[in-house]
Parts: structure tokens; sequence; C-alpha cells
């Protein structure tokens, strides 16, 4: 993975780090309706400690990006809220991605991969759990 993407201009050179790229893909993912939540049951667990710490939100979780000279490619997981078209809801974070990133940053984004990694089930368990850092309920969809 590159630490940073620059480009040189008349007047000198610009860098655009990865941890932008990935804060910019995470915001744009999060965003769309029917994104539950971004990373796997480990990262979100993770992250449910962090918040109860006072660490915050970290908007690049479940997010991993590759950034070369002009081109940019984005690995991410999410959970998807129950009864929304899975497919569709994966298309319109792609395309979400894509336009805000190439807006954002100039960099052609070559690829958007997407990993559905659970599905949210409104007043389940799952939510309490997370927040807690308690173990999951391991609610999933094949």
């Amino acid at each position: 993975m590159a630490d940073s993407n620059t480009t040189a201009g008349e007047r000198g050179t610009t860098t655009i780090s990865d941890t932008v790229v990935a804060k910019t893909a995470g915001i744009a993912a999060r965003e769309v309706k029917g994104v539950h939540a971004l990373g796997g049951t480990a990262s979100q667990m993770m992250g449910a400690v962090r918040r109860r710490v006072g660490g915050g939100t970290d908007v690049t979780q479940g997010v991993s990006v590759e950034v070369g000279q002009t081109q940019a490619a984005v690995d991410l997981s999410i959970k998807v809220d129950y009864g929304e078209a899975i497919h569709k809801v994966a298309q319109s974070v792609r395309d979400n991605i894509i336009r805000t990133v190439e807006r954002t940053t100039g960099l052609e984004v070559v690829e958007v991969n997407i990993q559905v990694t659970d599905v949210y089930l409104e007043g389940s368990d799952d939510e309490e759990e997370e927040e807690s850092g308690a173990k999951q309920s391991g609610r999933s969809l094949a």
C-alpha cells in the first residue's frame, strides 16, 4: 500500500495520503441509504470499544485503499439493513465512493470492492452488544 499520492503541477506538487482517500471513501459509503455500518464483526467490536473509551468514531473502519500516482482502489466491508436490496445498496455505495473520491481528490478510482459481512435486523441485540463490546450474536446470512 502506497503512503501517499504526489501530483506534479506547474508550481509544485500535491500529495494526497492514503488516509485522506480512506476517510473520504468511508464517509461516502455511510451516506448511502441501507448501509448500517462499515467493517466486519471484529472491527465493529473494536469501534465500540474505541467509542466507549472516548476515542470517537473511526470513519476508516472497514476501509482499505491503495493509492498510486493518479489512481486509487478501495476495498470495504459493510453491514446492510435488512429488507434492502443488497446488490443495489452495494452498487450505490460503489457509485458514491467513485464520484466523491474522484471529485475531491482528482484521482481516478479504478475499482471499489465491497464485501457484505452481515445484515442488520432492527430490534436485534447486535447494537447493544456492539456498544458493550460483548460477543456478537453471530446472526448473519450465508
